[in-house]
């Protein structure tokens, strides 16, 4: 293994071992829950927001390591941003914290569950907070076409 794998095979093995914004948040605004029913990740995202920004954010659940892994790098990444820019966090985004751009297909939906539970989230949080329909309906439709 060449000295950056190592590096990025530690640090995931730290994340999942001490995951970061782990837990539970009391009166979130919003909150998620998906699996991946094929390896039994399950995840679940609470949020707090205040004045369109992330506030707060924390994942609780089980996983393999990489995907309690990239929950963790997710959370760090998301915390603090407007809702806009945690809209435009994308795979990438993820992966390359980790050294995992070139990871096996069967593994990319481990590490990839936690930014759909987040997109979902947010989506679910908008959708609540629209008045007009068509703004819902093209909210829809951009979920739709995330995966």
């Amino acid at each position: 293994m060449s000295s950056n794998a190592d590096i990025y095979h530690e640090m995931i093995v730290d994340y999942s071992r001490n995951p970061i914004n782990y837990g539970e948040i009391e009166n979130h605004d919003v909150t998620f829950h998906d699996s991946n029913p094929l390896c039994g990740d399950s995840i679940d995202i609470d949020m707090k927001i205040d004045e369109n920004k992330v506030t707060d954010i924390k994942f609780h659940g089980k996983g393999c390591a990489i995907c309690m892994a990239c929950s963790s790098v997710l959370t760090e990444i998301t915390k603090g941003k407007t809702i806009e820019e945690a809209r435009a966090i994308e795979k990438h985004d993820v992966l390359s914290e980790l050294g995992l751009e070139h990871l096996q297909a069967v593994r990319i939906k481990c590490a990839l569950l936690s930014l759909k539970v987040l997109k979902s989230a947010l989506y679910t949080y908008i959708g609540k907070n629209l008045k007009d329909n068509e703004d819902v309906d093209k909210l829809k439709e951009e979920a739709a076409n995330l995966y």
